[in-house]
């Protein structure tokens, strides 16, 4: 059987909704944390899917967090040899800088319930099944697009979404979110929150009216970028 590695920096940011479709495209489902003593010596080449989640360090804060180098070392390893990865917010982030590209503060701190824009491109990919649902944002850092990357997404602020041919997919935003009870953690950032004009209460409350639906479209968009993996990622 094939697996899927799930990278957490975070214990209240793992698959989520991400976990169903990666089990019915035939994967077994494992995780390592960047705290567990054996993330050190990962072998980043060995699962035949990467899944790297968000976190609320900052990929340039290595000092504070030392595994950092380490994640992007071995995850430019990966984007090398071809082998199938997808990042989500933070992941996105360290999957740029693993591929040469600057992360830094962004003007703005996107946090909320928003549709993305699809570029001609993303509108053809499997991120057509976002099209119009407001998924979930929770950032303030942003990347440079990485050279030979194809932009999929973007909001007024950020770029949202990229992809390297067909084995690499990087998503700003959060569609895996949505129907997590570990949300419930991420509102205890109360600073954060504020810093980004809003609050609790209305997060939660559009959590509850929204998440069921990004998340349904969040796992048709997987579902189909799994599939189109070529035959030879198959293990």
């Amino acid at each position: 059987m094939k697996e899927a590695l799930i990278v957490r920096h975070t214990p209240f940011e793992g698959a989520a909704g991400f976990r169903l479709p990666i089990e019915q495209a035939g994967y077994h489902f494992a995780r390592i944390n960047v705290s567990d003593p054996e993330f050190a010596t990962l072998d980043w080449l060995d699962p035949d899917l990467v899944v790297v989640m968000g976190g609320p360090m900052g990929v340039y804060e290595r000092d504070l967090h030392p595994w950092i180098d380490g994640e992007i070392t071995g995850l430019a390893l990966r984007i090398a040899a071809g082998r199938p990865t997808l990042g989500v917010c933070l992941g996105s982030q360290l999957i740029a800088a693993a591929l040469g590209s600057r992360v830094y503060p962004g003007p703005v701190k996107e946090v909320g319930f928003a549709p993305i824009t699809l570029s001609d491109t993303g509108a053809r990919s499997a991120l057509r099944h976002l099209a119009g649902v407001p998924v979930l944002h929770w950032h303030g850092d942003t990347f440079e697009l990485p050279e030979g990357a194809e932009l999929l997404a973007t909001t007024h602020a950020f770029d949202q979404a990229y992809r390297i041919g067909d084995a690499l997919l990087a998503l700003q935003f959060h569609p895996e979110m949505g129907e997590d009870p570990r949300f419930a953690e991420w509102l205890n950032d109360t600073a954060y929150i504020a810093a980004a004009g809003t609050d609790p209460v209305t997060l939660q409350a559009d959590h509850d009216r929204l998440g069921p639906a990004a998340v349904a479209a969040g796992r048709l968009m997987l579902a189909e970028w799994l599939a189109q993996l070529p035959d030879a990622y198959d293990g």
